[in-house]
């Protein structure tokens, strides 16, 4: 499990900063390490869908200072599952309106803008337009996708077990009594 960092907060569905579609195009327009071809290409669009992003972000958590909203994650690298997750971290002026900054600090592709930096910022976008209920979703938990490797190695721990079904009782000289008596009796066996 992660630690919570110093000023930060476990971030919920009633405290996410306001992230909409006008803010994250104004972001991808302005900052030209989203326009290399690293970032048009097929794995980016795929991470910037829900499919992706809501299932590997994980234990999320921000911290307000004036106008500006600093939050942090981890998001499971979508193939690397059993891989220490990467730190993301986004940075919003909520009077502004404004994304100032959203990054990947651990991905070796994070200087040319990543894929990963793509998801976050969507999924903040998606937490943003999610309809408001009563009751408050915490974000400060285990993603989907690391969730799933647990549950994959537990199945593969039942299945290494090699513990025989029965136990071994039979005498070794019944085999070959059950051969002796039918070699002597008239019928025609197999054995």
């Amino acid at each position: 499990m992660s630690a919570l960092e110093s000023g930060f907060v476990k971030a919920a569905s009633d405290n996410l900063p306001n992230v909409d579609i006008e803010m994250v195009n104004n972001f991808f327009v302005n900052n030209l390490q989203f326009l290399s071809s690293e970032v048009r290409n097929i794995k980016t669009k795929r991470s910037a869908s829900e499919k992706y992003g809501d299932n590997a972000i994980t234990y999320v958590q921000l911290k307000r200072a004036d106008n500006i909203c600093t939050v942090k994650a981890k998001i499971t690298p979508e193939h690397r599952v059993r891989h220490v997750a990467y730190k993301l971290q986004a940075v919003i002026n909520e009077e502004d309106e404004e994304v100032l900054s959203c990054e990947c600090l651990d991905c070796p592709a994070s200087a040319g803008g990543c894929k990963h930096g793509v998801a976050f910022l969507l999924w903040l976008h998606r937490r943003s337009e999610e309809p408001s209920v009563t009751s408050v979703e915490c974000y400060w938990k285990k993603s989907k996708l690391a969730k799933g490797v647990e549950v994959n190695q537990s199945i593969a721990n039942l299945t290494k077990k090699k513990t025989p079904i029965l136990p071994n009782t039979i005498d070794p000289d019944f085999l070959k009594q059950v051969v002796e008596a039918c070699s002597q009796s008239e019928g025609t066996y197999i054995v």
